[in-house]
C-alpha cells in the first residue's frame, strides 16, 4: 500500500511502525472471508482493510479520531483471524493497537461509552475488587431485561448482568504466593500465572493445572505481586497503563526466575498469553525493561503447549465427544491450533473440530459488553455450529469464551457443558471430575 505520511506525521512517537506496517498491505481483501464483522455486518469499513484505509488516513494527516474511526475501530473483536489469512504477512495487531491508543488520546467519547470502559479497567483487572462486586451482580442478573431498556448504556449494563455468574465460584484451593512441591521426583520448576478476572471467576481451572503439573513432577510457583498482564487496557487504548501493568508483573516473574531458574511460566488463559509473548515488543522501549520482558515471553507458554510433549495416559475410561473450541488468541495469536486437540485425542476423548472454527465467538475480553449486539450474534453463530456435532462437552483454553459459549447455550435451551481443557485432562488422570460435568447423567 502507498503510503503519503509527512515529516512531521513521521516524527509522532510509533508511526514509523505503522506507516512500514501499512505499506505491508496489498489490498488482496482475502482478510474479508475471515472477519467476523465483516462477516455479520458486510460493510467494508469492518473488515481489516476497511479499517487499514481509516487508520492510515487518520496517521497521515495526523489527525484527531474521528466518530466514524472510533465505532469501526472499537467493533474490531482484535480476534487476528486476519492474520493467518493475510498473504502479505500485515502486522494487524500492533497496527490497531496504535490506532486504539491514537483514539483513546483524541477522541473524546460520550459518557455512554466512557463510563462502562472506565469500570471495566478499574474492577477486571483486580480480582479482589471484582470478586467483591459479583455477589451483587449475581442478585442482579434477573434485572438485566429491564436494564436494557435505560437509553444509550441499556444494553451494555444488560450484558454486563448477563455474564455474571449464576452461582457463587468455588473457592480456590492453591492460592499465591506459594511454593508448591510435588509429592514424587521432582522433573522441573515452573510459575504459573493466576490471571485477574480467572480468579475471581473460575479459580478451578488454576487448581486443576496445578495437579496436573504437580502429578507430572513439577515443583510449581504461584509468583508473589503478580496483577494482571494489561491486555484489558491494552486492548481499550490505555497503552501507559497496560506497559505499567506489564512492569509488575515482568518484576513478579523475574524474582522467581532469580531465585531459581524457571523451566517456563504457565499460563492457562489463552488471551493472556498472547500479550504476556508480545512483552518483547510492548516494552522494547524501555531500556530498563526490554530483555527481561524478552525473557519473559520466551518463557511463557500455554498449559496444552507445555504438556503437548508429556507423558500422559488415561487412568479413567473417556471416549466422550468433545468439540474443541479454539480460542482466538491460541489458534490466531499464539498460533497454537493442534496440542490441545492431541492431547485430548491421546487421553481416549473423540474430538471434533467446530465448523467455522477460525470464526470468533464474540467474547473478545471486554468486547461481549462494549459491543453487545454483534457479540450476541457471533454467539448464536458459534453455538450453532457447536451444537451441529451433537457433543458431550465443549472444551476450550480460554475463560472468556467458556462464559460466552455457556451463555449461548443457555440461550438456546441446551445443557451442553463448557469446560477448560486443562479440566478434561485432570479429570483423565484420575482427579476431580470438572463441576460443569457433574450430575450429567451421560457422563
Amino acid at each position: 500500500m502507498q503510503t503519503n505520511f509527512s515529516l512531521a506525521a513521521l516524527a509522532v512517537p510509533g508511526m514509523q511502525e505503522a506507516e512500514k506496517i501499512l505499506r505491508t498491505c496489498v489490498h488482496c481483501g482475502f482478510c474479508t472471508a475471515t472477519c467476523p464483522t465483516y462477516l455479520e455486518l458486510g460493510d467494508e469499513l469492518d473488515s481489516p482493510r476497511g479499517r487499514i484505509y481509516l487508520i492510515k488516513s487518520m496517521f497521515e494527516q495526523n489527525a484527531p479520531a474521528s466518530e466514524e474511526v472510533a465505532t469501526h475501530i472499537d467493533r474490531c473483536l482484535t480476534c487476528l483471524s486476519c492474520m493467518t489469512t493475510c498473504p502479505s504477512g500485515v502486522d494487524y495487531m500492533h497496527l490497531i493497537d496504535k490506532a486504539r491508543v491514537h483514539v483513546e488520546e483524541t477522541y473524546w467519547r460520550p459518557w455512554h461509552q466512557r463510563l462502562p470502559r472506565y469500570l471495566l479497567a478499574q474492577l477486571l483487572p483486580y480480582p479482589r475488587r471484582f470478586a467483591a462486586l459479583l455477589p451483587f451482580a449475581r442478585m442482579a442478573r434477573p434485572l438485566a431485561p429491564l436494564m436494557a431498556k435505560i437509553p444509550k448504556i441499556g444494553q451494555t449494563l444488560a450484558a454486563m448482568l448477563t455474564l455474571a455468574p449464576k452461582e457463587a465460584p468455588p473457592k480456590a484451593t492453591f492460592k499465591g504466593p506459594a511454593l508448591l512441591i510435588p509429592k514424587g521426583v521432582k522433573r522441573g520448576r515452573v510459575a504459573l500465572l493466576g490471571g485477574c478476572a480467572q480468579k475471581a471467576l473460575a479459580p478451578n481451572i488454576n487448581d486443576a493445572a496445578v495437579r496436573v503439573l504437580a502429578l507430572l513432577g513439577y515443583e510449581v510457583v504461584l509468583p508473589r505481586g503478580e496483577g494482571c498482564c494489561g491486555a484489558l487496557v491494552q486492548h481499550m487504548g490505555d497503552e501507559s497503563t497496560a506497559r505499567e501493568q506489564a512492569r509488575k508483573l515482568v518484576n513478579a516473574i523475574w524474582d522467581e526466575h532469580e531465585e531459581a531458574e524457571l523451566e517456563a511460566v504457565i499460563i492457562t488463559a489463552s488471551g493472556c498469553g498472547t500479550s504476556i509473548k508480545d512483552y518483547g515488543h510492548l516494552l522494547a522501549g524501555d531500556q530498563a525493561y526490554a530483555a527481561r520482558a524478552a525473557t519473559v515471553a520466551g518463557l511463557a507458554k500455554d498449559i496444552s503447549e507445555f504438556l503437548a510433549d508429556k507423558d500422559l495416559a488415561a487412568k479413567i475410561p473417556t471416549g466422550q465427544v468433545v468439540a474443541y473450541h479454539s480460542a482466538c488468541s491460541m489458534q490466531h495469536g499464539q498460533k497454537i491450533t493442534e496440542a490441545p486437540k492431541t492431547i485430548l485425542k491421546k487421553l481416549g476423548f473423540v474430538v471434533r473440530d467446530v465448523p467455522e472454527g477460525h470464526i470468533c465467538c464474540g467474547s473478545a475480553g471486554t468486547y461481549n459488553m462494549l459491543q453487545p449486539e454483534i457479540s450476541g450474534r457471533l454467539r448464536a453463530r458459534k453455538t450453532k455450529n457447536i451444537a451441529r456435532l451433537r457433543p458431550h462437552m465443549v472444551a476450550t483454553g480460554n475463560l472468556g469464551c467458556i462464559s460466552q459459549i455457556s451463555l449461548g447455550f443457555d440461550e438456546r435451551g441446551e445443557k451442553t457443558p463448557v469446560v477448560h481443557t486443562v479440566e478434561l485432562v485432570e479429570w483423565a488422570l484420575g482427579g476431580e471430575k470438572p463441576k460443569a460435568l457433574v450430575g450429567i447423567r451421560s457422563l
